[in-house]
């Protein structure tokens, strides 16, 4: 069963940034289509990116564009999300997901989840 763990989350103010990581446990990951997810408390999970597994094709939510830049390194099995000019609206735990179908990662029902990472944006 493969596995997908994220890291990178943590504190911090308002306006700056952190870069979020999610690492795959196996190779055939590479060849799967991935994004990133967020739940807020008291709300219902939201996308934030996704990318091909090539990485040429990437799509972000609208409030996310020119903010947060997905990207992946195929060859370290991880994908990244460097986000800039974070907001407290920001504030989340963020889930990386993964699916064979870029479809079905872009709608949520991802076969593979990871168990999250907390950012939290103190205004």
């Amino acid at each position: 069963q493969g596995q997908l763990v994220e890291s990178g989350g943590g504190l911090v103010q308002d306006g700056g940034s952190l870069r979020l990581s999610c690492a795959a446990s196996e190779r055939t990951f590479s060849r799967y289509y991935m994004g990133w997810f967020r739940q807020a408390p008291g709300k219902e999970r939201e996308f934030v990116a996704a990318i091909s597994w090539s990485g040429t094709i990437t799509e972000y939510a609208n409030s996310m564009k020119g903010r947060f830049t997905i990207s992946r390194d195929n060859a370290k099995i991880t994908i990244f999300l460097q986000m800039n000019s974070l907001e407290p609206e920001d504030t989340a735990r963020y889930y990386c997901a993964a699916d064979p179908s870029y479809t079905t990662v872009v709608t949520g029902r991802s076969r593979y989840w990871g168990q999250g990472t907390q950012v939290t944006v103190s205004s």
